[in-house]
């Protein structure tokens, strides 16, 4: 029996731009003007997003080169580690609204004390989830997972762990350059250690160079020279460049304890929320990932190229939120209403209308994606190509709603609204999105499609409440 075929609320959104564009508060020029600012910060931002989210696509198409057993197994430990590090860099993340206010109210003093208490806060985070991540292997097993795919996730989770330190450090530099709406030297750092990171990949998992063949170890190690790179290299380049005045920027800190204190906390304030709205997201993504490995192996790695596919689009989404974030952040601090409402509109519908080109990609050349993962010449990964093209024809049509959830809430970031988008995530992932994916999978027996209707469901109805709670916010600014 066919599942019905959902239909994304999309067209309310477009309808509420098309007002706004007809408005004469929303005259045609400063709404293209928007556009323009918002797509010249949003591309490189996506850029950057995306190189980096292609440490773990990489990863993972690497991952196959080895068979369906290691790509099943790996995927297992990045979407492990995936989970852990969208959660803390999102924690952090607080730093980009916070500068772009303060910088866009005139208040440079604040900028570079905000940038230090995120670089503590980081620090701070950083320690127990690299233990976590390092003794995975003696917990994975208590989820249900099979012992000899979370034995050689262990493998791949020991090396990758030593990446969150400059991965959490990397996440606070790229927010105060976005919030000075200069992301270009981020996506530079990035795709230079991606670059980096392929190379090392093949060197270590093949044992070229004189050196011994590490398998996955070698490709976690990989990963974490690169995020070690990345992070030291935007560093370098933050203190020593003079444009934008970013010297003088993160040199003026401000000496007093008490307000350095109110800065920390005002950061875990926000970010938490922030941090959690992430986790009960990927929550639902990392929880739908074990219950593929409780279905079968073939259900765990057509579920793992299916979501890094999805992964990846969704970069491109993250960075016109990022964008978004800023936009309204800046705008929020020189007390511009008008100028908040259209930011975070733009944001919105950018957002959608990239995930649905993307999505049309997904439907039309499943096997072509797939084909990067797998040999489609290989009969055994016969089972795992034709499911993997059953979960993209899912993700094709889910990928409206997941581009307009995640700029909603990234115009909620830049309003500093945090807590009551957290409680809407909760209702829409888990109450609704894992609920009904799990009838579907389980109760129904639709398993690994039923699974991911349950994500198309969640993700929709997210869209929805995130929107209508940013024109709720947004009208009461003054």
């Amino acid at each position: 029996m066919p599942l019905p075929i959902f239909v994304p609320p999309s067209v309310a959104i477009c309808c509420k731009f098309k007002a706004l564009a007809e408005n004469d508060r929303f005259q045609k020029q400063p709404l293209i003007a928007e556009v323009q600012q918002c797509l010249v910060l949003a591309l490189p931002l996506a850029a950057a997003q995306l190189a980096q989210a292609a440490t773990a696509f990489v990863d993972t198409v690497m991952m196959g080169w080895l068979g369906s057993q290691t790509i099943a197994s790996g995927g297992l430990g990045a979407a492990t580690f995936t989970f852990f590090l969208l959660v803390s860099t999102s924690i952090v993340s607080a730093v980009s609204p916070l500068v772009a206010e303060a910088y866009g109210g005139g208040k440079s003093e604040q900028v570079g004390s905000i940038v230090q208490q995120g670089l503590w806060l980081s620090l701070l985070l950083g320690v127990p989830i690299t233990l976590l991540l390092y003794f995975a292997g003696d917990w994975l097993g208590w989820l249900g997972q099979d012992a000899n795919t979370v034995a050689l996730s262990a493998y791949y989770l020991k090396a990758i762990a030593w990446g969150i330190f400059p991965a959490l450090g990397f996440a606070v530099l790229r927010s105060f350059f976005s919030a000075l709406s200069q992301p270009h030297p981020v996506m530079v750092a990035v795709v230079l250690g991606t670059l980096l990171n392929i190379t090392l990949n093949y060197i270590l998992m093949f044992g070229k160079l004189g050196l011994p063949a590490l398998g996955l170890t070698g490709i976690g190690l990989a990963s974490s020279l690169s995020l070690w790179s990345i992070f030291i290299g935007l560093a370098i380049y933050s203190l020593h460049h003079n444009f934008l005045t970013l010297n003088e920027l993160l040199g003026r800190q401000t000496n007093n304890p008490l307000e350095n204190n109110r800065i920390f906390w005002e950061i875990v304030t926000l970010g938490l929320p922030i941090g959690g709205l992430i986790a009960v997201e990927a929550g639902l993504f990392t929880v739908v990932t074990f219950l593929m490995g409780y279905l079968n192996t073939t259900a765990l790695a057509a579920h793992q190229i299916a979501l890094q596919t999805a992964a990846m689009s969704f970069q491109l989404a993250l960075g016109v939120s990022l964008a978004t974030t800023v936009r309204v952040g800046q705008l929020r601090g020189e007390n511009n209403a008008v100028g908040v409402r259209r930011a975070g509109y733009v944001g919105i519908v950018l957002g959608g209308l990239l995930m649905g080109f993307l999505g049309i990609a997904f439907w039309l050349f499943p096997k072509t994606i797939i084909s990067l993962y797998l040999d489609p010449s290989d009969a055994d990964n016969t089972e795992v190509i034709s499911l993997a093209s059953q979960l993209l024809a899912v993700a094709a049509i889910f990928q409206i709603v997941d581009g307009v959830q995640v700029t909603a809430a990234g115009a909620l970031r830049g309003l500093k609204d945090t807590h009551v988008p957290l409680l809407m995530g909760i209702m829409s992932y888990w109450c609704i999105g894992l609920v009904s994916g799990y009838v579907l999978g389980f109760g129904l027996g639709y398993q690994a499609v039923g699974l991911w209707w349950g994500l198309a469901l969640g993700l929709a109805v997210a869209a929805g409440v995130l929107t209508y709670r940013f024109s709720l916010v947004q009208s009461h600014i003054q």
